[in-house]
């Protein structure tokens, strides 16, 4: 691993290729989203990645990933092709993906988002626009389709003003 990781982080000393490679292992390291970031932006094909790290810890840590590139770089065309393979392997993976019952808890609240919004009067497209998404994702979302961040789950409540989500309608 740390052969194949090298020819992706060739800024380290061996020291630091190896303390990367032990951090590649766990999406729950401090610096895992940072490192992620690092190699995904210079890797152009999957299954290199997936030889390094597997598809699962990749959708675990993809959410984290994705927050941090959107920190250090507004518009990323990397970070977007890395999107559509994340969303693409949840299709396909729905056993990783939803733990238990989770996707009911989805449903659940995408449920409630959509009757709060009509309520409200508002279209997905109003939604999204004062939410800051596009319309697309609001109707994911709706549908219990799209695992969001607690900050976007929070943007849309403030929105909607529901104070909680689980128990509106």
């Amino acid at each position: 691993m740390k052969k194949m990781i090298s020819k992706y982080f060739w800024d380290l000393n061996p020291k630091a290729l190896a303390e990367t490679a032990s951090i590649l292992k766990n999406p729950e390291h401090s610096n895992f989203a940072a490192r992620m970031v690092t190699f995904l932006s210079r890797v152009d094909k999957p299954a290199q990645v997936f030889s390094v790290i597997s598809k699962a810890k990749f959708i675990q840590g993809w959410p984290r990933i994705k927050m941090y590139w959107c920190k250090i770089e507004k518009h990323s065309d990397f970070r977007d092709w890395w999107q559509v393979i994340y969303e693409n392997l949840v299709r396909k993976n729905k056993a990783v993906y939803s733990h238990g019952n989770q996707s009911a808890f989805f449903l659940n609240i995408g449920r409630n988002i959509r009757a709060k919004r009509i309520s409200m009067n508002m279209s997905q497209s109003e939604l999204a626009l004062k939410v800051g998404m596009r319309q697309p994702h609001i109707s994911k979302i709706e549908e219990g389709k799209m695992n969001i961040t607690l900050a976007t789950l929070m943007r849309i409540c403030k929105v909607l003003e529901i104070n909680n989500l689980l128990l509106s309608s």
